[in-house]
Formats: structure tokens, C-alpha cells, sequence
């Protein structure tokens, strides 16, 4: 805890070690909902990649806009 009381600062505990492609893709996908709780953001905060989450951050994307393609191509019927 520090001298707030706040034990959901990112100081808090050992420094996590680095996350992994897929969890780093999960925290993307959480982000691309606007959902994520505190405690999950700081552990994110500490152990994603910055180059992994920009790398998902773009696959992302590109999933989102296919898919919305996808969807208007079905719905026109092209």
C-alpha cells in the first residue's frame, strides 16, 4: 500500500514479468470494448509491451474493418 492506502497503484508489488502474445491480444480486444476492471488494467500496465500492443492494436483493426466489409457486402447481397 502506499500513502494513500491505494493498493491498486501500479507500484504495488513485485514487477510482473512480460505477458505473452495472446494475453497481450486479449487486453487489446478488452480495450476495443471500453470494459476492463482497475486491477486488470494496472497488472496490463505493468507487464504488456508497448510494440505487442500497438502489433494487436492493429490486428485488431484490420479484423474490425474486414469484418464490417464482410457484413455490408452480405447485407447488400454483392
Amino acid at each position: 500500500m502506499n500513502e494513500k492506502g491505494d493498493s491498486d497503484s501500479p507500484e504495488a508489488g513485485p514487477p510482473a514479468r512480460r505477458a505473452g502474445f495472446w494475453a497481450t491480444l486479449k487486453a487489446v480486444m478488452w480495450a476495443f470494448i471500453g470494459v476492463r476492471r482497475r486491477h486488470d488494467y494496472h497488472l496490463d500496465a505493468r507487464s504488456l509491451d508497448p510494440k505487442a500492443v500497438i502489433v494487436a492494436g492493429l490486428l485488431g483493426g484490420l479484423v474490425f474493418v474486414l469484418t464490417l466489409v464482410a457484413v455490408v457486402k452480405f447485407v447488400v447481397g454483392a
